[in-house]
């Protein structure tokens, strides 16, 4: 079971990367939350959307995001509960009140709720994310191979995989966004600037999923 060539392999991870490489709304919400509140907040971001995705292979793997390929109501209700939350964040972003963004970034001073706060976002903005779910129900089928073994398992390997292969690229993004960002979190006309931006930003994003189509 389970028993794939190396061209296989080579195509699914080279696949994967490249998606994982491209801009959407959980890379920009993870290189925000870093921004504003360190690598930490980052990383709880990051953990938090990849819950979220490791949701949608699951789902994926045993047919119930095909109640989102299938149902135009469901579609909508999932995009639209997304959209809400992205201009929320955003709106939330742009009325900060600009407070520095952290200069001290150990984990020891990385309030517990912060964290928790941002893990929490993440997985809301992975799930309500209707692209993610036919995304893995257009990607993944792509990959079984008649003989390897139930589809369901292979749909469900390939999908944690995806998942597991998020750490060769979010990792380093989230490390370099910090970097940059570390020069800057003291000054608060900076944060103010950085939170009006990345408001836009996630604004623009649920703006662009609202148009998006089943």
């Amino acid at each position: 079971m389970f028993q794939y060539d190396l061209l296989h392999w080579n195509t699914f991870i080279l696949a994967t990367l490249l998606l994982h490489a491209s801009p959407g709304p959980d890379m920009a919400f993870i290189i925000g939350q870093t921004i504003r509140g360190g690598k930490y907040s980052g990383f709880a971001a990051m953990f938090g959307i990849w819950f979220g995705a490791a949701c949608h292979a699951l789902f994926a793997a045993f047919g119930l995001s095909l109640v989102l390929a299938t149902s135009a109501m469901a579609f909508s209700i999932i995009k639209w509960a997304g959209v809400a939350y992205l201009i929320y964040l955003g709106i939330q972003a742009i009325r900060s009140t600009g407070s520095p963004l952290g200069g001290d970034n150990s984990c020891s001073n990385v309030h517990p709720d912060t964290a928790m706060k941002s893990f929490k976002q993440g997985i809301i903005v992975s799930l309500l994310n209707p692209k993610v779910a036919i995304f893995f129900l257009a990607f993944l089928p792509q990959f079984v191979v008649e003989g390897a073994g139930p589809v369901s398992l292979q749909l469900l390997l390939h999908g944690f995989l995806v998942v597991i292969l998020a750490v060769v690229v979010e990792p380093p993004i989230i490390l370099l966004s910090d970097k940059i960002a570390s020069s800057v979190r003291s000054s608060k006309r900076i944060g103010l600037w950085l939170d009006r931006c990345l408001g836009t930003i996630l604004i623009s994003l649920g703006i662009k999923l609202a148009f998006v189509e089943r």
